[in-house]
């Protein structure tokens, strides 16, 4: 039952990552990708684009990009909502933009790597994602809002944060792929900092 739930939401958060990609590449890392043309996608290519990346990557990396996208894509549609509202406190704010911002270019990321590695970027059906809110609760965020909208928004993403660690966790022991392994550690730390932060700020709500 909470399976099939999860599908749907999976399904449009893989459509939602496969668009932000796209206007990403284009739109957000335009700026600085003019700069620095080498600096956001040069770090992920190689493993993506060597003749080895194939061989260098086992199924807990396959796993780990399939169950982060969606999972990151989610996030990121959480922050949107959260950005549209008006009376929000301005350190939610800016946490969402934050999120938005480092989740995005890891979506690409784990999307250039799954296509490199030759495997798809969607998961089999069947598989539940730790931390996923189900339809009903983004229909609730989306129809919150000021304080209340805020607080369900820091309560959802603890939770959802809480989910994304436990996968990188699994990806720290079990992945094969250098750059993916280094990813789940990135993604431990900076969201484990991020739940003490949201803990905090809801504390103060």
């Amino acid at each position: 039952m909470t399976t099939k739930k999860f599908l749907p939401v999976a399904a449009s958060a893989i459509a939602a990552a496969i668009a932000l990609a796209g206007c990403s590449s284009s739109g957000g890392s335009g700026s600085s990708g003019t700069s620095m043309p080498g600096m956001d996608h040069g770090s992920s290519s190689p493993s993506a684009s060597s003749p080895a990346a194939a061989a260098d990557h086992n199924a807990a990396d396959v796993m780990f990009a399939q169950m982060m996208i969606p999972h990151h894509a989610q996030a990121v549609e959480m922050s949107d909502m959260i950005l549209k509202k008006q009376d929000i406190p301005a350190e939610v704010t800016a946490l969402a933009t934050r999120i938005k911002d480092a989740q995005g270019p890891e979506i690409e990321k784990m999307t250039g790597w799954s296509k490199g590695w030759g495997e798809p970027t969607q998961m089999p059906t069947g598989h539940s994602m730790d931390g996923m809110m189900g339809a009903e609760d983004m229909t609730k965020l989306e129809a919150a809002q000021a304080v209340e909208a805020a607080k369900l928004f820091l309560t959802q993403m603890i939770a959802h944060h809480q989910g994304a660690v436990t996968m990188a966790e699994t990806e720290t022991t079990d992945g094969k792929d250098t750059a993916a392994v280094q990813l789940s550690k990135d993604i431990v730390s900076a969201q484990e900092t991020e739940i003490k932060e949201m803990q905090t700020m809801l504390a103060t709500l």
